[in-house]
Formats: structure tokens, sequence, C-alpha cells
């Protein structure tokens, strides 16, 4: 077939592609625009969808256990979902026990906010906006969308392969692949800016302002901008929110219009606020770590559930994952993870090692007493986010539990400059001692009325805030980077 026969033949046959998938798949209505809409998801299997994710939501973030603030955001979250477009669904709004500063939406109704971002807002008007945000998303059908686009990508696929043989290949079937992946990895600017303008309409019409929504994007804006510093300073990347402001910027001209057009169907002469509702809501929530993760000071880390403690290298980073801590210095050319497994049988550590580690090789290996504990610690060569290289291992029982610890380096060198390191956080395991019971406690938030002696630096000083308080202290009250209290001003400090 020559070239041009050839395209118009191609031309024709996705003409076809197209009109398949859409007979395959069928119009809907979309709930807020009225018009019809390609999917391949009905209701009640997006509904489902959202139901069978949400216990996967659960067991990689715990509820937060305050059922007073839950049932205070839940009742929020309703208000604006009664006078969505879809108000037949039933809505559930949980706060998650996070320091991650997120918010998101599942299929059908499930919508989550993080604690980690409830410490940054200042109002019941802001807290609506992120929740009427994520309703946009579910009334809007977005995720619903993607998934009808990705799937006709493969059913695309499946008819252009019968009729077009060149699309059998392995590499063109990657490609759709790939189209089809890349279709569900975010919203898109669009999609954003459709819940932008939808929340904006859901605050209006439960008499908030509009204006709550840009509000929070310049929160959140100034909470990615400090957390940029923060990356930068420990040489990592930048963990940011994923959604309501990582698409456009604070004086965005289109965000601008879709608020503004919701002032025009606002339900009532005065806007609620209620900041000290808000204030009272957020009165002792956990900031940072939480006590059922462990707390971290510095380079020191305390579990009172667990009654242990631990220092790592002075300057390391230390990341508490739900499974695990690691330690990395501000090189990344080296690591330390600690991990713990239940005791089933009466061995030693070493015997640990090789059978339920099934560790082979052991070298140089001597048995330690980390504060009075019984432990091991060897040489082995195991598989490392380095690749494969010379790790000390040492294992320390403590409780019927064994707490592995890991210390490896970039540089496969023997001995490794880090070893000190590795073998130094070790031996500082150890049982909590009474004295540090009150670190092993959570930072919380705390409500006070600024006077006129109030500032932060002087708050600052008097923080528990590890690092960067002043700024942090700045953050949580809405006036980052140089903003100053004013007397009788209600104010979030930590302690």
């Amino acid at each position: 077939m020559t070239g041009k026969w050839q395209t118009a033949w191609q031309q024709l046959v996705f003409g076809m592609l197209i009109g398949l998938a859409a007979l395959i798949a069928g119009c809907a209505t979309n709930p807020v625009t009225g018009a019809s809409q390609f999917v391949m998801v009905s209701e009640e299997e997006e509904i489902a969808m959202g139901r069978e994710a949400a216990p996967d939501v659960l067991k990689r973030y715990r509820r937060y256990d305050n059922p007073a603030l839950q049932a205070y955001v839940q009742s929020v979250g309703e208000q604006l979902a009664q006078r969505s477009h879809r108000p037949n669904l039933v809505y559930r709004f949980t706060v998650l026990d996070s320091t991650e500063v997120n918010a998101f939406a599942l299929p059908g109704g499930y919508i989550y906010i993080t604690r980690g971002l409830l410490a940054y807002l200042n109002s019941e008007a802001q807290l609506a906006a992120v929740l009427g945000h994520e309703i946009g998303h579910v009334t809007a059908r977005h995720s619903v969308r993607q998934i009808s686009a990705a799937k006709a990508a493969g059913i695309g696929y499946t008819i252009g392969a019968i009729l077009l043989p060149q699309l059998r290949t392995r590499v063109a079937q990657d490609l759709f692949n790939v189209a089809g992946t890349a279709l569900l990895r975010g919203y898109g600017r669009d999609m954003e800016l459709e819940a932008d303008r939808l929340g904006a309409q859901y605050l209006a019409h439960s008499s908030y302002s509009p204006q709550a929504m840009i509000e929070v994007i310049g929160v959140l804006k100034h909470q990615e901008e400090f957390e940029q510093q923060l990356a930068k300073e420990e040489g990592r990347e930048p963990r940011v929110y994923h959604g309501l402001f990582a698409t456009h910027p604070e004086h965005d001209t289109r965000l601008q219009e879709v608020v503004g057009e919701a002032e025009a169907v606002k339900t009532a002469e005065t806007t609620r606020v209620n900041q000290e509702e808000f204030f009272r809501s957020l009165d002792g929530l956990v900031f940072g770590d939480s006590e059922q993760e462990g707390i971290r000071r510095g380079n020191r880390f305390y579990h009172k559930e667990l009654g242990f403690a631990l220092s790592f290298p002075e300057g390391w980073r230390v990341e508490n994952l739900p499974d695990r801590l690691i330690a990395k210095p501000r090189e990344g050319d080296a690591l330390i993870q600690m991990d713990v497994a239940d005791l089933n049988q009466r061995i030693s550590p070493r015997e640990f090692m090789v059978n339920r580690m099934k560790l082979g090789n052991l070298a140089e290996g001597e048995e330690i007493r980390p504060g009075g504990l019984e432990g091991y610690t060897a040489f082995t060569r195991i598989n490392t986010p380095f690749g494969k290289r010379r790790t000390r291992v040492s294992v320390i029982y403590f409780r019927n539990q064994a707490f592995i610890i890991a210390g490896a380096a970039k540089e496969d060198m023997a001995p490794s400059r880090y070893d000190g390191d590795f073998l130094a956080t070790a031996q500082s395991f150890h049982a909590l001692t009474e004295q540090e019971r009150p670190l092993a406690s959570a930072l919380k938030l705390r409500i006070i009325t600024a006077s006129a002696e109030t500032g932060f630096a002087k708050l600052a000083g008097k923080s528990n805030i590890h690092s960067h308080a002043e700024e942090q202290l700045r953050l949580l009250n809405g006036m980052y980077p140089t903003g100053e209290p004013t007397p009788g001003q209600k104010l979030k400090i930590v302690e």
C-alpha cells in the first residue's frame, strides 16, 4: 500500500475506532453540565469502586482518633454536598492521621483530608473550600472520565490491532499502555480548574465566601515555598500537595474568574467564616509525628508505645515511615534503616539473622549489648537502594521483638567511612527511660490570644518545634513569611 493510501486508510480506521468505542461505551449525562458525556463506568460501578478502595486508604493512613473533629469535618462537608450537583450520594469525609499536606477524593463520595493540611487552615470557610474542591471532583465525575478514557485507549488498541496489523507489534502495544496509564496520573489543569469553579459555587450556596478558595491556595502556596526551602536544605525532593494549588498560581486570571462567577450566586448578605469554632476544633490537634508511629526530635527517635529510643548520626535526615525508619546524610550517599519483626522462637540474634533473615556469609560478627539488651552485629552483602552492597546488619532483642538496623553506603568501600555511624546507631538503642517519656509525646496545637507583646520570634523561642519554629508558626497562622500578630488575635502555637 502506498504512503498516501496507507495514511487515508489509517485515518478511516481511527475514525471507526472512535465510533466503535463510543458505541461500546454509550453516553451518559454529565451531572454538572447536563450535556451528554462519553463514559464507560455507570454510577453504580463508580460508587462500588470507591467503596472497594476506601479500606485500602485506611491501611495506608490511619483515621485520626478524634471523634469530635471527625464529626465537625463531616458536618461542614455535608452542608456543601447537599448543595452540590449530586446530593443523592452519601458523602463520607474523613480526617487522616498523616503529616502530609493533602486532600483527595475517591469515586462515589469518599473524601479525605489530612491533619497535616488542617493545621495550616485558619477558618471553617477555608476548610469548606478544600472540601468543596474535592466534592467538585466527585460531582464532575473526573475520576470516571479518566478511567473511561483509559479504557477507550485499551479498546482502541484491541480493535486497531485487528484492522491494522502494524499495531500488533510489542512497541505499539507498549505505547498504548503508556498512553492509558498517563491518563490516570493526575486530573490536569482543566479538571482542577473545574473543581475550583464548582467548589466556589458550593461555598457560595452554603453562605461561605468563594474567596476562601483563593485564601487556601495562598496558604498552601506559602507552605509549598517553605517545603521547597526545607528540601533544598536537606538535599531531597520537595513533597508538595497534589491538587488544589499545584496546577495554577495564586493570581491566575482563570482562577480569579471562576471564583468571581460564584460571587453572583451567594445566598446571604453576610458570609460565614467561623474561625472561632474552627479553632476550637483544632485545639489539641497533633502536629508532626504521632505517638503511634514514634516521635522525632532532631536526630533522636522515641517510641512510647513500643518503649524504645535510639539516636541517628548528627545532621542526618530521619524519615518516619509507617513500617520503618530511614536516615540519610545530606549527601544521600548512605542510609540506615530500622525495621521490627516479632520473635516466635527462642533463638539467638545471630541465629535470627541466619534462619529468619536468610543472611549468609556473615563477616566480622560479634555480640553487642546496647542498653544491656541482647544483640548481634555483622557484615553481609545484600541488595540495597544503591545495589548489592556490603552492609552492616545489627539485630537487637527487646520485648519479644527483633529490631533490625542495617547500614549501607553508596560507595562499596571496605571498611566504609560510615561504619562508625552504623554501629553507633545500633549501640544507641535502649529502653525508653522515665526521663525520656515526655519526649515521646506528640506535639499539639494550642490556641492563644495575642497580646501587645506577642510576636513570632518570642513565641518561637518558647515553642517545642525543633527547627524553623518562627517560619512554621507564621505558616500555621497564615502570616508567612514576615507577618506579625495583632493584639486580640487568635493564634495557633505548638506545645
